[in-house]
């Protein structure tokens, strides 16, 4: 059978200080750099979105979240990365990775449920991985499409939030990637605690760490940082 999954990675990355007592004109050219090499990965079919997390992580200014035909693409796209002028005052607090495929629980996706990477990003990104424990893995395909009903009916109530679901079996520590974009991130943290009561929370035993965006262009992030 024909794999025609895609791989997704969200990179969480710090900019070293002294970057910052550059000239404006090396600062300029590293900037003009990065977006060159940002937008070259297109050209081995991976999409990327950017965020600034300035001030609102520890340890990470930049966000990225990325999707690719392969795995070997991602490993391109961030050779580009660390290749640029910025790129190479960049470095790597957080890499989460994992393989968009089919839900087992879900038939037939709703707009909610399409990838995160798909048409127009909202303002806002939130993303981390999760574990579930043995024993959800032992429970009968029939108890855990109640339970994971249950988790959907709820994130249905929350049409502003959407959601992106990956597999990291075999390809990271966690179990799952998700992603979430929205504008509201108000509805967002109804959401995230009305989920808490859900039957679905006992069997998490790891969800961290989130990692929370703006999002921002390139040139946008650069000016920031002092572009």
């Amino acid at each position: 059978m024909t794999d025609t999954s895609q791989f997704v990675q969200a990179v969480g990355l710090a900019l070293d200080p002294a970057w910052r007592r550059r000239s404006p004109e090396e600062r300029a050219s590293d900037g003009r750099s990065l977006a060159e090499a940002e937008a070259e990965t297109a050209v081995v079919g991976v999409r990327t979105l950017s965020y600034s997390s300035i001030g609102l992580e520890p340890g990470v200014d930049l966000l990225l979240l990325r999707l690719g035909p392969t795995l070997d693409s991602l490993e391109d796209a961030g050779a580009r990365l660390a290749r640029s002028g910025l790129g190479r005052w960049l470095s790597v607090r957080h890499s989460l990775l994992g393989r968009i495929a089919p839900s087992q629980y879900v038939v037939k996706p709703t707009e909610q449920e399409r990838s995160v990477l798909d048409g127009d990003p909202a303002r806002y990104l939130v993303v981390y991985p999760f574990t579930k424990s043995a024993d959800w893995y032992l429970l009968s395909r029939e108890a855990r499409q109640g339970v994971m009903n249950e988790h959907m009916r709820v994130g249905r109530g929350y049409p502003t939030v959407r959601q992106l679901l990956a597999y990291s079996f075999g390809i990271d520590d966690g179990d799952f990637l998700v992603a979430y974009d929205t504008d509201d991130l108000a509805a967002f943290g109804d959401l995230v605690r009305e989920l808490r009561a859900t039957e679905s929370r006992r069997s998490t035993v790891n969800d961290k760490p989130l990692l929370l965006g703006i999002r921002r262009t390139i040139d946008e992030f650069v000016v920031l940082v002092g572009g």
